[in-house]
């Protein structure tokens, strides 16, 4: 191994033992473990197999090397992320909106901007 793929899998030991941390505290459920787990499990092996992965890139055809292919994989699956969490940001103010108009209704809000 390359001193940065030690390096690489090294950081990425830190991300999971700071997982396993955050399961013991209960910051987090099983099923957000799980996901992470897996997703960084499945990032050190990319670090450690990164010369047969860009053997792969080399067949299938692509220009560019391993490292890169997974640089754009992983801007993309950024992008849905963001795409995901805006959705669900939209779905939290709407129902924060039919709580408070629902409040609103029965007279028990009072908007702190009207004193």
């Amino acid at each position: 191994m390359f001193i940065q793929q030690i390096i690489g899998v090294a950081i990425i030991f830190c991300f999971i033992a700071r997982l396993f941390l955050q399961k013991k505290k209960n910051h987090i459920n099983a099923a957000e473990f799980s996901f992470w787990f897996i997703f960084w499990a499945m990032v050190a092996l990319a670090v450690i197999f990164l010369r047969q992965i860009d053997e792969l890139v080399r067949y299938l055809g692509f220009t560019s090397s391993g490292i890169n292919v997974l640089l754009y994989l992983a801007v993309a699956l950024l992008f849905y992320f963001i795409f995901r969490l805006r959705i669900k940001l939209a779905k939290i103010e709407d129902e924060i909106t039919k709580i408070i108009k629902e409040l609103a209704i029965k007279g028990k809000y009072q908007n702190p901007n009207d004193k």
